[in-house]
């Protein structure tokens, strides 16, 4: 019998102004969709004219500057409703989503909703069950003991997955599928028996203590610093926050 993680899956990824999901802004999102292992991948594209300067450091990673986005880009509105209604739908068909760091990612399109639409991720899947798969969380708890960096072209290294273009939304969402049928493969025997929808719910448990790891080990560093346990997506702020 063919397990979950070689059928169907989705993938979705942003390009961004910065790290901040309170603050910055979605520059070029993509959601990618494979129907089985080794199938067609079929890729839709967002590009955005976020309204706000791109600052030249995150321009020089992902090559979208503020001339490009200008001349290019759509107003966010209309792109940000574009995007939580294909991710809805996607969902919808019961595809497991992969988001590489989904607290990211996911938590950065509900502040863009909130800002640009007046809703929230959660309004617009509104009973639909989303069932995600970050590779970052899988990888950190099936091989914690291993040093070493656990970016998305670490992990790409790590377990042998292609990864063309580096910093595109499409490149990195497709990648980022790969990534989750490799690392389910290797650790088949821990993994095949789980659902994605039971999944998800170890995922939130364990982002939850990899997080509370991080915070002893910045705290023990002499650099105490806050690690939000949520996942996959961040809470709303308090309006005075």
């Amino acid at each position: 019998m063919m397990h979950w993680f070689e059928g169907p899956l989705a993938a979705f990824d942003t390009e961004t102004t910065g790290v901040d999901v309170e603050q910055d802004r979605i520059v070029s999102a993509a959601l990618v969709a494979q129907d089985t292992a080794g199938g067609r991948v079929r890729v839709t594209r967002w590009l955005v004219n976020p309204g706000v300067p791109v600052p030249p450091g995150a321009a020089e990673v992902h090559g979208l500057t503020d001339d490009h986005l200008q001349r290019n880009g759509r107003w966010p509105a209309p792109v940000m409703d574009e995007i939580a209604r294909a991710l809805a739908e996607s969902c919808a068909t019961g595809r497991p989503l992969v988001v590489m760091n989904a607290p990211f990612d996911l938590t950065l399109l509900d502040r863009e909703l909130r800002r640009h639409r007046a809703s929230s991720l959660t309004r617009y899947l509104d009973g639909v069950p989303m069932r995600v798969v970050d590779p970052r969380v899988l990888d950190k708890h099936l091989d914690r003991y291993r040093k070493g960096r656990r970016t998305l072209t670490d992990l790409c290294a790590r377990y042998e997955v292609v990864l063309d273009g580096a910093h595109d939304a499409a490149a990195d969402a497709t990648a980022s599928l790969e990534l989750v049928r490799a690392v389910c493969r290797r650790f088949s025997t821990r993994l095949e028996r789980l659902s994605p929808s039971e999944l998800h719910t170890l995922q939130a448990t364990w982002h939850a203590a990899q997080a509370r790891g991080l915070e002893a080990w910045f705290a023990k560093s002499g650099t105490p610093e806050a690690v939000d346990p949520s996942w996959p997506l961040r809470p709303e702020l308090p309006a005075a926050a």
